[in-house]
């Protein structure tokens, strides 16, 4: 007899959360996963998944609600696979995320003593995001546009999404209304025919600028023109928008929304099979080749592919964040590794004697080259590569840190880089993660190689997500 009936209905207790926030309880010893489900609530589930050390619960009805449990402010919130946590209030959003990095430091990374200081959070976390992907397909016939469900490509229509920037919203439904009329065809996934694939948009927040880029199966688009002059005249005051958030409305500064409007229009072309978004050729039909926004006091430059922190409000946190840990008094060597389009190497460079970035996406260097000559800025230096290869090269040529800052991917650093770290034994580090359990795992290698962790400031990047941003501050011994 299994433990579990598949699509049986069973009471739970919810005793914790994972690191994405399912609840986790137990039935009969055997660990049970549920979206949707906060710790300390009772609740009827549904076995939909049995493995031989888990099982999966769908979640039924709530039976003793957690104090924390929210009502959802998105009407598609159960069948979208964006925000996972709306149903629990933001401030236990934050303390979950604080406990969910002091837990990762301890468990993984055998750390204990080490200050983790409360998540800091946005005001208003609404209408954050300044880059949007919107795929497009045909259900029963009518073109819809939205975000796919979770664990699936099943395209889910929603009135609007309160975690983008309106205008985001705005353009995806004009655009979705316009191919209609045309009948112009949305992709098919699984036929490879059609042509509309994503709507993609970026928003300068603190410029105004917006960019539009349409992602295309093949290589021109019917009633472009026509479409191209619809777009161009789409923008508006932030101010009087619906948005609320901290960042709501392109170009809103403190609460007060600046007029935005369309600079740039692409065709972007991808007729490969693939779950990549975005193909290898751009077509500029309209405007500008980049649109710029500004962090701090710098200013950007963001073309289709550049890669830019989608939540510019905490970026700039995180960034001055940074830079307070580095300690830097203007005579210090720095590496920037992982360093992108060189935001935080600009943020640095105001304080150091020289900052090295290295970052394996040669566009990405390109684009801080760029940036740091638009922005007058004369003392960085960026290497392509990886920078497990660059750093030991540069450090036999006899190139030295006295900071590193380290911003890898989710996967985290390879140890060869953190060896070489702990040979070349800079007087600090500053590392800025967004995966607490890869961080944790690096973290305790420089801790038994001569480093001391001091502190961990998280910070909510994305809210009503299960992601936290953490930048924490490394000694040597």
């Amino acid at each position: 007899m299994p433990v579990l009936v598949k699509n049986n209905n069973y009471i739970i207790e919810i005793t914790g959360m994972t690191h994405d926030g399912q609840g986790v309880g137990r039935i009969n010893g055997l660990a049970v996963f549920v979206d949707g489900a906060l710790e300390g609530e009772e609740a009827e589930i549904k076995i939909i998944k049995i493995n031989k050390s888990y099982a999966v619960g769908k979640l039924i009805n709530v039976i003793k609600p957690s104090s924390d449990r929210a009502t959802p402010f998105c009407n598609a919130y159960k069948r979208c696979g964006g925000c996972s946590l709306q149903h629990m209030d933001y401030k236990a959003q934050l303390a979950f995320k604080t406990k969910l990095v002091r837990e990762n430091l301890e468990r993984i990374g055998g750390l204990s003593g080490v200050t983790v200081h409360d998540t800091i959070g946005m005001t208003v976390p609404m209408n954050y995001r300044n880059k949007a992907q919107f795929p497009v397909a045909a259900v029963n016939g009518r073109v819809v546009t939205g975000f796919y469900a979770p664990r699936s490509h099943d395209v889910i229509e929603s009135e609007e999404c309160g975690i983008q920037d309106v205008i985001s919203d705005r353009i995806r439904k004009l655009v979705g209304r316009f191919i209609a009329e045309k009948g112009i065809p949305a992709y098919d996934e699984k036929t490879g025919k059609g042509l509309i694939r994503h709507i993609v948009t970026r928003v300068g927040f603190n410029t105004g600028e917006v960019m539009v880029v349409l992602v295309i199966n093949g290589s021109s688009l019917p009633y472009a023109d026509e479409l191209v002059g619809i777009l161009a005249q789409t923008g508006g005051s932030g101010d009087s928008k619906e948005g609320t958030g901290d960042g709501a409305g392109c170009g809103r500064d403190d609460g007060v929304g600046a007029e935005c409007s369309v600079k740039s229009i692409y065709l972007n072309i991808n007729t490969k099979n693939t779950n990549v978004i975005l193909g290898d050729t751009n077509v500029l039909l309209y405007g500008s080749e980049a649109i710029t926004d500004m962090i701090g006091k710098y200013k950007f430059k963001i073309s289709p592919h550049s890669f830019f922190q989608v939540n510019p409000v905490q970026t700039e946190v995180l960034y001055e964040l940074s830079l307070k840990y580095a300690g830097l008094n203007g005579t210090e060597t720095v590496f920037d590794l992982y360093c992108g389009i060189g935001t935080i190497s600009l943020f640095l460079s105001d304080k150091a004697a020289r900052v090295i970035g290295v970052e394996v996406v040669e566009a990405a260097i390109n684009d801080a080259r760029e940036n740091a000559k638009n922005n007058g800025v004369t003392n960085t230096e960026f290497y392509v590569g990886e920078a497990e290869k660059v750093v030991p090269e540069l450090y036999d040529r006899g190139m030295r840190a006295d900071v590193v800052v380290l911003d890898p991917p989710r996967k985290g650093c390879d140890e060869s880089l953190l060896q070489l770290l702990a040979d070349m034994q800079p007087d600090r580090i500053v590392y800025v993660s967004c995966n607490p359990s890869t961080l944790a795992r690096d973290l305790k290698f420089l801790a038994g190689h001569g480093f001391n962790v001091i502190e961990a400031q998280p910070v909510d990047m994305f809210p009503w997500t299960g992601h936290v941003e953490s930048c924490v501050l490394i000694t040597r011994d």
